[in-house]
């Protein structure tokens, strides 16, 4: 990913070793990371049994916070892609039964946003 791509805000692809090599302790037995992305110190994944999101806090990114969000919870989810001009893709979930997305990611062109639909469609539509 480039760093012009992560200033903007734009999320890339993270190999599924680099993700189990940092993020391997977060998974259950039998669970299988399918996608991951990272933006800038936070990373996000998607697994074959939930979402899990990583946010960095602090100066330092000493500090982590890790969500976990079941795909049964994900009320509805939508993704934009790329347009002409557009240099990212959208997506969006809602958790729940709330109004606004709960959680928007933006991806750079790296990204095909149709894997990402894929991913979340299977194990949202599976439950």
């Amino acid at each position: 990913m480039g760093l012009f791509s992560a200033l903007l805000g734009n999320a890339g692809t993270v190999s599924q070793e680099e993700l189990r090599k940092e993020y391997g302790i977060l998974l259950i037995e039998n669970e299988e990371i399918e996608l991951g992305f990272k933006l800038i110190r936070d990373t996000f994944i998607f697994t074959t049994k939930r979402l899990i999101l990583i946010d960095k806090q602090g100066i330092t990114g000493s500090k982590t916070e890790y969500k976990s969000i079941t795909y049964k919870s994900i009320s509805r989810f939508s993704i934009e892609t790329s347009g002409t001009f557009d240099l990212d893709a959208e997506l969006k979930i809602w958790v729940s039964s709330e109004l606004q997305p709960s959680i928007i990611k933006q991806f750079n062109k790296s990204v095909n946003v149709y894997d990402v639909q894929k991913v979340l469609a299977t194990f949202v539509l599976k439950g």
